[in-house]
């Protein structure tokens, strides 16, 4: 079901975007509607600020007054999200939602493309960066949603778990 599911944008009232959020994952849960509406993301983006001399970092809304959600679109979906609290509609010509283009969500960043790896668990691998650099192990867990891999490294003589990145191993 989720091969059919898009990325589309509601309109929210402003300031409500978090609340539309939590209204929906609390109706997803209640309604058992984890297979139509998958996720649903309000764009954050870091924010630095020097006051007094002092560095803060705030989040900010991206998008204020729009929660983007990933969604199969049916009648039952439609209708959940647009009778939410908070939310004025979606975005699209008259009552008709449009998807977001594939090349859109990856402007916005709010979905990345998971990288392919060429090792799978029981591989013997060799760190190429970081404080381990030039040690070698065997996968033992890859994490997608986390971009993480488990490699158990020789330590002082006995095995240890390390977590890195994809990119901090190569396939021996």
């Amino acid at each position: 079901m989720s091969e059919n599911s898009k990325w589309y944008v509601v309109h929210t009232y402003s300031g409500y975007e978090n609340k539309v959020k939590a209204n929906l994952e609390k109706i997803v849960e209640n309604r058992g509607l984890h297979d139509q509406i998958l996720d649903i993301v309000v764009p954050m983006e870091e924010q630095i600020e020097i006051k007094d001399g002092r560095k803060k970092v705030s989040l900010r809304k991206v998008f204020p007054g729009y929660v983007l959600i990933k969604m199969v679109m049916n009648d039952e979906s439609w209708y959940v999200v647009r009778n939410t609290r908070g939310v004025t509609g979606f975005v699209g010509p008259g009552s008709k939602p449009v998807p977001l283009t594939d090349e859109e969500i990856k402007n916005m960043g709010v979905e990345e493309a998971l990288p392919t790896v060429d090792y799978e668990v029981g591989d013997s691998v060799r760190v190429i960066s970081g404080p381990l650099e030039n040690f070698i192990g065997v996968v033992e867990e890859i994490n997608m949603e986390k971009k993480k891999v488990r490699v158990s490294v020789s330590m002082f003589g006995r095995e240890t778990p390390v977590e890195l990145e994809f990119l901090q191993i190569q396939k021996l």
